[in-house]
């Protein structure tokens, strides 16, 4: 199957694909960084005490939003959580001012936390390959399936303030960082199950990823059954039909140039459609 065939690739990386992941994973924030940048260059240089300062206030946020994460089950993603958290390791509760953005700060501190842990889950288990390549390796679809359950079951923790979570990352002010937490999570996912494509099938298996993950979530959200059993068989069905999917998408190489520009189009704008969709955004026609 093509998509198989394409999974099992190099396990190096290629210029061209790294540019797809760097175009892929950042361009919702490119319009921050941007305007971070030119303020940069209007400020005199920083001084290496000033940039101690920073450093030093980056990692007390961090400890702080750690901190309050114990506190997310009862008080949910909010300011007071935040204080909590900071009053729990000893700065005063009052400290919840450094995150202007309240409970955003919280829920994208907890996304990022969780695709560090699972991109550096996803490299150990890459390494241990490589270095002894007779162990026994997973089908690229198993290793797609097993990443996105390890991955959900992070959340299970959190599951009964996690609606109020998936609220706050649609806000319009938001949705850049969720927006780029959630491809950055289905790239690495992609990329260690062996997906070293510069087509446009590179995104396109990513967006169907991604589509899978967020309806998995939404379902696991209303699963009562032990250990969340029924979820990991939606998941399964997930995955069977992007199979299919994607090997009827793969067919278009065998039509005409016309039917191959249309399938495209279509393609492109399903994409367009899912992004929005899985974000629950809505805009007028």
């Amino acid at each position: 199957m093509a998509m198989l065939n394409s999974f099992r690739s190099g396990r190096s990386r290629f210029p061209v694909a790294n540019g797809f992941r760097r175009l892929w994973t950042s361009r919702a924030l490119l319009a921050d960084q941007s305007e971070n940048d030119n303020n940069k260059k209007t400020e005199p240089q920083q001084s290496a005490h000033e940039e101690s300062d920073e450093e030093y206030e980056k990692n007390i946020k961090t400890k702080i939003l750690g901190a309050s994460l114990k506190f997310v089950p009862d008080m949910g993603w909010s300011k007071q959580a935040i204080s909590a958290g900071a009053e729990s390791i000893g700065y005063p509760g009052v400290t919840h001012g450094l995150f202007p953005n309240g409970g955003a700060a919280l829920v994208q501190h907890f996304y990022s936390m969780c695709n560090r842990e699972l991109n550096q889950m996803l490299e150990k288990e890459a390494l241990a390959i490589e270095a002894d390549p007779s162990s026994p390796r997973k089908a690229p679809e198993q290793q797609i399936r097993d990443a996105v359950e390890t991955r959900l079951r992070m959340m299970i923790p959190y599951k009964k303030t996690w609606p109020q979570a998936l609220a706050i990352m649609t806000l319009p002010p938001n949705v850049p960082t969720s927006l780029a937490n959630l491809l950055t999570l289905v790239d690495d996912i992609c990329y260690y199950a062996g997906d070293r494509s510069v087509d446009i099938n590179w995104y396109t298996r990513r967006m169907i990823l991604a589509t899978i993950y967020k309806a998995t979530e939404l379902y696991m959200l209303q699963d009562t059954s032990e250990d969340h059993k029924e979820t990991w068989l939606f998941l399964d069905r997930r995955i069977k039909d992007a199979l299919q999917v994607y090997a009827m998408l793969s067919s278009s190489a065998n039509t005409s140039p016309d039917e191959a520009l249309n399938r495209f189009t279509e393609t492109a704008t399903a994409v367009f459609v899912t992004a929005r969709n899985i974000l629950g955004l809505s805009w007028n026609r």
